[in-house]
């Protein structure tokens, strides 16, 4: 059906909703009509996302709805389904009643639901996935998008994200199902037949705190310190607050100083124009607390508290926003010293990054003797290289990172984990103190030990209808004829993670990663540039990443090989 009789087949078929007929027939411009019908939301990896309302390619109860269905009759399809699904949701608006659809939906399936009675982060259904024994998990977030968006995230049964197989097999069974036949079972029915169970606030949470407390390496300095450690905290109107905090206070850090005015959900995020902690300006509050309180280090979570940003005060008193890459690199660093402190560090210690992450973490680990992996950019990569780390025995896990602010030093959750990385900051700051410096010095120190690295990441919008179009041809055309300088850099090798292959000069060989259309140039000097399209939006991603004996060299050549990179794209 074309876009406007998918349309009036929405004020047909729920013409009972008076909302949505309201909302349907409200909408004057042609073009928004054919925005919201034109295609259904798309259902992959991640998940889906989008903008709040009604259509079939915006969120709304009925594609909720419908990708609830699809999940039931694939878990039911693969022989899996009496093992049930276990529900969150953060603090987006919608979120909880689309937490509820989506449970009745399971139920009408016969999937017992296990929904939690109130938001929770990301890391505590990843956990609490593994802990119940479910095949599966749904969590409602949209991250760290602005607040018109939500979205529904579908974990597997060893915790981590739906892999691609299995993502494609969901939206085969999501495709084969029609938005009007579908009806979700009453909730009393679904309580009285056992399909639906609400978990409280101690039946999950108290496991997981305690998981999370087990992560600390030095707990004694934590308690020794944690009273006298000045901090600021915001949890961005997420669901953020509760976790943190109990999980500090029961580790000795008792005076968190809270941003008040992000400290409770909400879902319109009314402080920030979106609750991203990866963008300076999510601590336009939270810096003047902290000069307020002489707080050395800021950090926030975001609305689904999977990611955490940071704010370190130099001794001038000036307050820097560190990069994701920053971020995992201090909490690497500490991770691997403090294990060396304590005697823990393993002979086959293992850490894990995103191939567009920051190489300073590859000469961290080959100080401590520890094997670094690279894996394709999603954080559900890195929870299957700890799967394949558990069953293999060959190493043994300690730290993952992405450069877009996610990090994670555990087992028991296979996504990344702001709960889990506020843990290691507080103790890296206490570790920092008790030396008599601050993290900010230590960021200087590990630049240089091991070099100044500058990475950036420049987004470039394709719009209009020929976008996606645009996007190939560029990555068509890179792969046909490599750039052989850029910068004035020479091109020393190209992975193309499509084919699968690194070629420099003559020599070829494999690349053991699953295919993505990723090209990776790699230049003289430690220096590489990574182009991807992304897969969600009509833009091409170039992350740039220098190297030099000194900041300012490698500030420059960031500059210089940015403009460079800008021209591919073109």
């Amino acid at each position: 059906m074309s876009y406007k009789d998918e349309y009036k087949a929405w004020l047909k078929n729920f013409a009972a909703d008076e909302g949505l007929v309201k909302e349907l027939t409200a909408i004057t411009d042609e073009k928004e009509i054919e925005d919201r019908f034109y295609t259904d939301l798309s259902f992959g990896t991640a998940g889906m996302r989008g903008v709040l309302g009604m259509g079939r390619n915006r969120m709304n109860i009925y594609t909720v709805r419908r990708a609830s269905f699809g999940l039931a009759d694939y878990l039911l399809k693969e022989g899996v389904a009496e093992q049930g699904v276990v529900i969150a949701f953060d603090s987006r608006n919608m979120s909880a009643e689309f937490a509820k659809e989506a449970a009745l939906c399971l139920a009408a399936r016969g999937v017992k639901a296990f929904l939690f009675d109130a938001l929770r982060p990301v890391p505590v259904l990843s956990f609490a996935v593994r802990h119940l024994g479910t095949a599966a998990g749904i969590v409602i977030t949209a991250s760290h998008n602005p607040p018109q968006y939500n979205g529904y995230k579908v974990y597997a049964a060893d915790g981590a994200q739906l892999g691609p197989e299995a993502a494609d097999a969901v939206t085969v069974a999501i495709r084969s199902l029609s938005y009007f036949d579908l009806k979700p079972m009453e909730e009393k029915e679904a309580v009285e037949k056992g399909l639906l169970q609400i978990i409280g606030n101690r039946e999950v949470d108290d496991d997981y705190i305690a998981m999370i407390k087990g992560l600390s390496l030095r707990p004694e300095l934590l308690a020794e310190m944690g009273k006298d450690l000045s901090i600021v905290y915001t949890p961005l109107h997420g669901s953020g607050n509760v976790p943190v905090r109990r999980m500090l206070k029961e580790l000795g850090v008792s005076h968190v100083a809270v941003v008040k005015e992000q400290e409770l959900p909400d879902g319109n995020f009314p402080t920030v124009k979106a609750p991203n902690p990866e963008d300076p300006n999510a601590f336009t509050l939270a810096i003047p607390l902290a000069d307020e309180t002489g707080a050395t280090v800021v950090f926030g979570t975001d609305p689904d508290c999977d990611r955490m940003g940071v704010a370190v005060r130099d001794r001038e008193g000036v307050f820097h926003t560190l990069t994701g890459n920053q971020i995992g690199c201090l909490l690497l660093s500490h991770v691997l010293s403090s294990r060396k402190l304590k005697g823990t560090l393993p002979r086959n210690g293992a850490a894990v990054k995103s191939i567009v992450s920051t190489e300073l973490s590859r000469a961290i680990c080959k100080d401590y003797g520890v094997e670094l992996f690279d894996v394709l950019t999603g954080f559900k990569f890195i929870g299957e290289k700890i799967q394949q780390f558990e069953e293999t025995g060959e190493y043994q896990f300690l730290f993952g990172f992405e450069e877009s602010f996610g990090f994670l030093s555990g087992t028991k959750v296979r996504d990344k984990d702001g709960v889990n990385a506020s843990l290691l900051l507080c103790e890296a700051a206490c570790a920092a103190a008790a030396d008599g410096v601050t993290l900010y010095d230590r960021l200087q120190d590990l630049f240089k030990k091991y070099g100044y690295y500058v990475e950036k990441v420049i987004s470039v919008t394709l719009p209009g209808i020929d976008g996606v179009q645009r996007m190939k041809d560029i990555m068509a055309n890179l792969r046909k004829a490599p750039p052989q300088e850029l910068a004035g850099m020479k091109v020393t090798a190209v992975r193309d993670y499509l084919a699968g292959t690194r070629t420099a000069g003559d020599a070829v060989e494999t690349i053991d990663l699953p295919r993505s259309d990723v090209l990776y140039f790699e230049l003289e000097g430690g220096n590489w540039l990574c182009v991807r399209p992304s897969g969600t939006e009509p833009k091409i991603k170039l992350y740039v990443n220098t190297r030099a004996a000194d900041e300012e060299k490698a500030a420059v050549l960031n500059e210089q090989l940015k403009d460079a990179a800008k021209k591919l794209a073109e």
